[in-house]
């Protein structure tokens, strides 16, 4: 019975997460992007566009990039990065909407939303899930590659 209530209430919750994702997609749309990326886990993989920004561009220059996504506080997941990235001309905080990838400036570490959550003093947007966000809404270490997506190749 425990574990049929588990299973219910992760498929609420990943229904829920993707309603509130559709409803962002209009916003992402209006930034400009600069590059599509992937994230290749064990058993799928989820699909991003980054930003064009200077953070976003020098999180570019790291891929493909082999990261542990731990959970934080069941809203996002994290992971640490090799080094520090730009962050000229970005803003001092961003309210991060569900599927937004950011850097987080006062850790140094990749943050991907999976949950809603208020605004954040040094958190920098470089992009969104473009797809499969559901996939990130499960607890425990996920095992990633982050890569570009090469065009004409996918």
């Amino acid at each position: 019975m425990t574990r049929l209530l588990k299973k219910g209430l992760w498929g609420l919750l990943a229904l829920m997460t993707h309603a509130a994702f559709a409803q962002n997609e209009a916003t992402s749309m209006e930034r400009e992007s600069f590059m599509k990326i992937r994230l290749v886990m064990e058993n799928a993989v989820v699909e991003a566009t980054l930003d064009d920004n200077a953070t976003s561009r020098d999180f570019a220059a790291m891929l493909p990039l082999d990261v542990t996504l731990s959970d934080y506080h069941q809203t996002e997941k994290i992971a640490d990065l090799p080094s520090t990235l730009s962050t000229d001309g970005a803003p001092d905080g961003i309210d991060p909407a569900i599927g937004d990838i950011t850097y987080y400036v006062p850790w140094g570490n990749l943050a991907i939303f999976y949950r809603d959550f208020g605004y954040a003093r040094g958190l920098v947007r470089l992009g969104r899930i473009d797809s499969g966000i559901e996939t990130l809404i499960q607890q425990g270490e996920l095992r990633v590659r982050i890569e570009r997506v090469q065009d004409g190749l996918d």
